[in-house]
This record gives C-alpha cells, sequence and structure tokens, in this order.
C-alpha cells in the first residue's frame, strides 16, 4: 500500500472532499506509474481520480462502525512516533 494514502474511516470531523480527492489522486498515480499524465492521457487519469473519489466518498459514507471515532491529532503523532522509530533504525 503507498504510504501517502492514508485511512480515512472513522475520524472525527469526518474526511473531507479534498482528503478523498488527494487519496484518489494517489491511487491513481500508483496504479498508472505516472505522478503527471502526458497530454494524451491527461482526460482518462482526471476521469480515473473522480470516478475513484466519488465511488470512495460513498464508500466512507456506507461503512458502520461501533468504534469510537479515532482523534486526528492523536493518529498523527502515532504515525510520527512509527516513523521515527523505523527512520532512526535505519540512521543506525
Amino acid at each position: 500500500m503507498c504510504r501517502n494514502i492514508h485511512t480515512l474511516h472513522n475520524f472525527e470531523p469526518e474526511a473531507t472532499n479534498d482528503e478523498v480527492h488527494a487519496a484518489a489522486l494517489q491511487y491513481v498515480r500508483k496504479v498508472s506509474g505516472s505522478t503527471k499524465p502526458s497530454k494524451a492521457n491527461a482526460e482518462a487519469f482526471d476521469r480515473a481520480v473522480a470516478e475513484i473519489a466519488h465511488i470512495t466518498r460513498h464508500l466512507l459514507d456506507d461503512l458502520v462502525t461501533a468504534a469510537p471515532p479515532k482523534n486526528r491529532e492523536v493518529e498523527a503523532a502515532k504515525a510520527r512516533e512509527r516513523s521515527a522509530r523505523r527512520y532512526a533504525s535505519t540512521a543506525a
């Protein structure tokens, strides 16, 4: 899984449309192997991003959970801690 795509489900406040679009963009970039499509492929690339963002929003709206919503600040701190541990071991 691409590290730039973050979990969007079960956060308070819920994921914004910008976050959903960013995740869709990262997914399409990963699948296509291109960060910026050629002019010939730009329309297909943009359409894929829009469609994936649209279906992702539906998925997020339809998912149910009994777990309490996650706190963005706490989850970000956990991610920073994991990153620090991962990169500290490579520096040693």
